[in-house]
């Protein structure tokens, strides 16, 4: 049906292995006046870290606690440890160097980062093949980009174009380490074939992973202002469920699916999923791609 990411981490690493959110100190150039003081319309406070550990916790202190909640949880043995929240290599070098050391764990065997696609430099990178090739462990650059659109980019207050994307995802792949594209397949101002387009250009760019959001609209936001005035309208959970579909048939086999769908604390959002578990909309999007024969990548 689709190459959900379950399946790529058991082919890869023989095995269930655990993603665990770690939260370092960060901001962004969205948010520290280099480009702007107000972030996307979109991100919050927290900057999407919602199921984080506090900042001020020591890194090392939220890996270990996190390792043996899920052990024992879930019976696990090997980790991903993801810098989840803001724009994690938009720090100095020194500082990047030294939260990766913190992770670094024997059964640790991946370290996914979180950031913007015009926060990455050939400095970072070759400090983190280093790493890699040392420890023996995988590298994924996870960037924000939401759509290819460069429109829907300044709607979304981003500052930085899909060139942008382009330029880092080859200089990182050139690296040898993997990327990982954040979409969310339901912006209010775009429409099927804007997504497709998206799903097209990410095939063509060979990226490693996909992660799909649907848009939630947080409290104390420029989107939830927005919202609240009336001056978006979000669609229906069908319209999202077509979207979905169309961009997993336009994308590539081979690229691995972290996820359909996000989910945000109900209490700090004024709009999330349609109101409806995000298990359910996930539920109706596999039901729906088994019943008509979908699978990815079959338009490709």
């Amino acid at each position: 049906m689709y190459y959900k990411f379950s399946t790529y981490l058991k082919n890869t690493y023989g095995q269930k292995v655990y993603k665990i959110p770690i939260n370092a100190r960060g901001t962004c150039p969205n948010r520290d006046g280099s480009k702007d003081t107000l972030g996307c319309i979109f991100c919050g406070e927290e900057g999407t870290a919602f199921e984080s550990y506090a900042n001020n916790i020591p890194l090392r202190e939220q890996l270990l606690s996190n390792m043996s909640y899920i052990g024992k949880k879930y019976k696990a043995k090997k980790y991903i440890a993801y810098f989840q929240n803001y724009s994690n290599t938009y720090l100095p070098l020194k500082k990047l160097a030294s939260n990766i050391k913190e992770v670094i764990h024997p059964d640790v065997v991946a370290v996914y980062i979180a950031t913007r696609p015009d926060c990455i430099n050939e400095n970072q990178l070759q400090f983190l093949q280093q790493i890699s090739k040392k420890h023996q462990v995988d590298i994924v650059i996870e960037m924000g980009l939401q759509s290819t659109n460069d429109n829907t980019l300044t709607f979304l207050n981003r500052h930085h174009t899909y060139e942008d994307f382009v330029i880092s995802t080859k200089l990182i792949k050139s690296y040898g380490m993997k990327v990982c594209a954040h979409m969310i397949n339901d912006l209010p101002n775009e429409t099927i074939e804007d997504v497709i387009t998206s799903a097209k250009q990410l095939s063509l760019l060979k990226v490693d992973q996909v992660k799909c959001h649907s848009l939630y609209i947080l409290n104390n936001t420029k989107l939830g202002d927005m919202y609240r005035n009336n001056q978006i309208v979000m669609g229906t959970m069908d319209e999202f469920i077509l979207k979905t579909i169309a961009f997993l048939e336009y994308i590539d086999k081979d690229i691995v699916v972290q996820r359909l769908i996000g989910r945000a604390p109900k209490e700090q959002t004024l709009f999330c999923n349609y109101g409806r578990n995000w298990r359910y909309i996930v539920n109706q999007i596999e039901n729906k791609m088994l019943t008509d024969a979908i699978v990815q990548g079959s338009k490709t």
